[in-house]
């Protein structure tokens, strides 16, 4: 097995716990039945375990993170912002990876989406910028994310005056990019950018979303 294909099945595994995971909590949160609640908590130790295997960490070390959120039954959301210039895309070098990515991070509670798009590109950018329209909603695990979590990534163009973007503590360079000179982009980046092009020059319809059952298909 290659390492990209453990990676993915690794991937697969924690997408399989957080489900699990999910499963539980809302029965936990809403069943009266002792037996019903006795068997949701073995669902939920079950996803604890799988993800104390994959982690190499203690099963209860697992725990304590599930039982300080057992509000988490619906995936997580993130935003992500495309900002174009002469046809070209604007990407940031990842300090995590080194890789280059479109600018983007989670959702915080009390914000709503444009907002935190707009948060999250002058947090790692330093550029104000106005929302033009969404392009598209991505499922994580269809679009091969490195994230534990399930996520949806939901895509914003945003238009920016003449600003500069700068070097911060995320984002280690930045640059303009055509769709037939993408440098090397982060895991899920790689498929969605690409993507977005096709969304930008109309080629594909906007807003983009995942058609119904396409995991299913795969």
């Amino acid at each position: 097995m290659t390492d990209k294909n453990q990676d993915d099945a690794y991937l697969q595994l924690y997408h399989l716990a957080d489900e699990l995971r999910g499963i539980a909590n809302y029965g936990i949160m809403n069943t009266s039945s002792p037996y019903a609640m006795e068997n949701y908590r073995k669902v939920l130790n079950a996803s604890a375990r799988i993800v104390s295997i994959l982690d190499k960490q203690p099963f209860d070390n697992v725990m304590t993170q599930y039982e300080s959120n057992m509000g988490h039954i619906s995936p997580a959301v993130g935003v992500e912002t495309a900002v174009i210039q002469d046809e070209k895309i604007l990407l940031m070098r990842r300090h995590d990876d080194g890789l280059w990515a479109i600018p983007g991070g989670m959702v915080d509670v009390g914000e709503t989406l444009t907002d935190s798009a707009l948060r999250e590109l002058e947090e790692e950018g330093g550029m104000s910028g106005k929302i033009i329209r969404l392009l598209g909603i991505f499922d994580s695990r269809l679009w091969k994310t490195r994230y534990k979590l399930h996520l949806y990534h939901v895509i914003f163009e945003v238009s920016v005056e003449n600003e500069t973007p700068v070097v911060t503590r995320e984002a280690t360079d930045w640059g303009y990019f055509s769709a037939n000179d993408l440098p090397g982009l982060s895991p899920g980046h790689d498929m969605r950018v690409p993507v977005l092009f096709k969304l930008l020059d109309g080629s594909m319809e906007a807003p983009y979303t995942d058609p119904p059952d396409l995991l299913d298909t795969e």
